[in-house]
Formats: structure tokens, sequence, C-alpha cells
């Protein structure tokens, strides 16, 4: 028993290395190997085999990640201060590039996506970044995309959260879409005017070609009157006795 004494710790550190080899990488995770210093092929998922402290491993996600922007200082391209914030998604394609080209990918596309945010946005006017805001997220992803395809990283979506502008800009813009709102009612009221007077026009036209038209047309107008305000009493000519008096058309056209 003594002589097999000295087999117990051999067995604890046999076991120690091989459970040390063994690592579990989710579907979701690459492994990326360093051995004797140089990369090898990336590892994963389910069940990858090493061999300690001659390879070194480095774990990364390829889930997606939200990217908060902080708010951003900006003066727009006509002069006007705001603040714009945004939220960006990307994820890892390529686990290698994310840990060889660059030394902190998270790091450096954060600050990759403040910059970029505050060059696009000052190059948009104010009415640009409240009215066309997929047209800026377009391109903030399309930059941003071309920039970080070095890393391994793929920008899904860029969308601008909040545009923040001083509280008398908000006073002026407010007004201004006061005016626009009254313009467009005086335009919309003027086009009724102008289809109710062709309508009217048209009507008379009608009355004018049919005889005895305008007559009935007026006892009709006397009726709806009496009906509202009371009674009126109306001695109606007719029209048929103007055959008995030969003048009776040309004293209407003299007058």
């Amino acid at each position: 028993m003594e002589q097999m004494s000295w087999l117990y710790p051999v067995v604890v550190v046999v076991f120690l290395f091989l459970l040390s080899a063994i690592r579990i990488v989710r579907e979701y995770e690459r492994l990326v190997v360093f051995r004797l210093g140089r990369l090898t092929k990336q590892k994963g998922p389910g069940l990858v085999i090493i061999i300690p402290i001659i390879d070194k491993v480095i774990k990364i996600p390829l889930r997606i990640v939200t990217l908060d922007v902080p708010s951003q200082e900006v003066i727009t391209r006509d002069n006007v201060t705001a603040s714009i914030n945004a939220v960006i998604y990307y994820r890892v394609v390529d686990a290698s590039k994310a840990v060889v080209n660059v030394e902190n990918y998270r790091y450096a596309t954060a600050q990759l996506a403040q910059t970029t945010l505050r060059s696009i946005a000052g190059q948009a006017d104010l009415d640009e970044i409240l009215s066309e805001r997929d047209k800026l997220n377009v391109q903030v992803q399309k930059i941003l995309d071309e920039a970080t395809d070095p890393w391994g990283i793929k920008v899904t979506a860029v969308e601008i959260k909040d545009v923040g502008i001083p509280e008398s800009l908000q006073k002026a813009i407010s007004r201004q879409a006061t005016a626009e709102r009254e313009r467009r009612a005086i335009i919309v009221q003027a086009e009724g005017e102008k289809q109710a007077a062709q309508r009217l026009a048209e009507a008379a036209k009608i009355l004018n070609a049919e005889e005895g038209a305008l007559f009935v047309r007026t006892l009709r107008t006397l009726n709806e009157i009496s009906s509202k305000q009371g009674s009126i009493f109306a001695f109606p000519f007719p029209i048929e006795l103007k055959n008995f008096f030969p003048g009776f058309k040309d004293i209407k056209k003299t007058d």
C-alpha cells in the first residue's frame, strides 16, 4: 500500500488535466483558440477539446447586441443646436476577426456609433432629422456596417429614438405648424367657394334654359323661408299670361 500511495495524486492531476481540457460551447457562442500564441480555427458549438496550458481560449457570443447610444449634442446644417440619441443592433459574424482585428469590439463599436451619429446629424437640416428619420437611419447603418466589417461585425439596424431641441425653437415650430394649418384651411375654404360658384353657374344656366323653371324655384324658396321664419303671403303671377301681352318679352329685354 505504501508503494501505491504515490498513484493517487497522479490520478487526481490527470483527472483535473482532462477536466480542464473539456469545454462546452453553446449554440450562440464560439471559442477563439490561440495555441502557443498562434490563432487556430474557431470552435463550437458543442463539446470542444483543448490542450490546457498550451491553448488559450476566448469565448465570443454571436447573439444580437443592443447598443444604446447616449444623447449627442449636434449642430445641424441650418445651425440649430439639438440633442439626438439612437439605438443600434449588431452581432458578431466572425469571432476570429472580432478578437484579432480590434482590441475591444464592443467599446470600438460604441465609440464609432457616437461619432457617426453626430456626423450624419450635422449634415442634415432640423426638418430632415424630424421628418426623415428612416433616411438617416439607413445612412448611419451603412457607414457603421462598412466600418465594422473588418472587425467581423454586422450592423443589422439603427433607430433614432429622440431628438431634443430648445424650448424657444419648439414654440417657433408650433407657431409655424399653426400658420401652416390656417393656410391649408383658407385654401380648402376658397376651393369650396370656387366649386360652389361653378355649381351655381351651372344651375343658373339650367334655370334660364327651361321656361318656368326659375318661377318654380322662386316658389320653392318662398316655401323654405316661410317654414323657418313664419308665414309669407305670395301672389304668384301665372307666366302663361305673358302670351296675352305681345310686348312683354320686349319690355323684359329693354329692362
